[in-house]
C-alpha cells in the first residue's frame, strides 16, 4: 500500500512529515542519535522486517537526513549517518521523548540528563532572539495573507474556536 503524500500540502508541519515518514522512520533517527549505523544494528534495535527497514532507510537519504557511507567493499555494506537535516531534528525527538516520559505509561526510563548534575532537563521552547519560554499565551503561529485558502480557513475556524470558547489557540492569529 502507497502511503499518502502530504507534498501538496503548504503546511510546514505536513512537509516535514514528507520528509520524516513515519513512526518506523522517526525510531530510525532516534538511533541514529544513539550513534547506531549499520543496518544490522537498527535491525537488532528495532525488531523490524528487514524489507521495511531497507525502504525506510532509503527514503532518508532520499529526503537527505540520513547519508549512506560504505564501510566494507565485499560485500557492499553502508553505514548511515545524520546529515546536518537530520541532526536538526534532535529538538523534536527530545521533545517527542519528553512527551512520552509525561504522557506514555512506563516510558519514563529514558530521559534526557544534565552532564554535570545528571539531574533530568525539563525541555522547553524557547524563542532565541528573546530567550524567553515559548507560551500559549505569548504566542501564536501567524498566517500569511497571501497563504493557500484552506490554511487560511484552518487559521480562521480555529481561531473562532478558540474565541468562543475562551482559550488562546497556540496557531491561528
Amino acid at each position: 500500500m502507497k502511503k499518502a503524500s502530504f507534498q501538496p500540502m503548504p503546511c510546514p508541519v505536513a512537509r516535514a512529515l514528507e520528509h520524516i515518514g513515519d513512526g518506523w522512520s522517526l525510531l530510525i533517527l532516534r538511533d541514529a542519535f544513539y550513534g547506531l549505523r549499520r543496518f544490522d544494528e537498527f535491525l537488532a534495535s528495532l525488531g523490524i522486517a528487514s524489507n521495511t527497514l531497507t525502504r525506510r532507510l532509503n527514503t532518508l537519504v532520499a529526503n537527505g537526513l540520513l547519508e549512506r557511507r560504505p564501510y566494507q567493499d565485499h560485500p557492499p555494506r553502508h553505514e548511515y549517518h545524520l546529515t546536518e537535516a537530520g541532526r536538526d531534528l534532535r529538538q523534536v525527538i527530545l521533545t517527542l521523548m519528553a512527551w512520552g516520559a509525561r504522557h506514555a505509561e512506563g516510558s519514563t526510563k529514558v530521559f534526557l540528563a544534565d552532564e554535570t548534575t545528571g539531574l533530568p532537563v525539563v525541555l522547553a521552547l524557547m524563542d532565541a532572539n528573546t530567550g524567553k519560554p515559548i507560551t500559549r499565551d505569548g504566542h501564536r503561529v501567524h498566517v500569511a495573507a497571501d497563504a493557500e485558502p484552506l490554511t487560511q480557513w484552518r487559521a480562521r475556524t480555529g481561531r473562532a474556536y478558540a474565541e468562543k470558547d475562551q482559550l488562546v489557540s497556540p496557531f491561528p492569529h
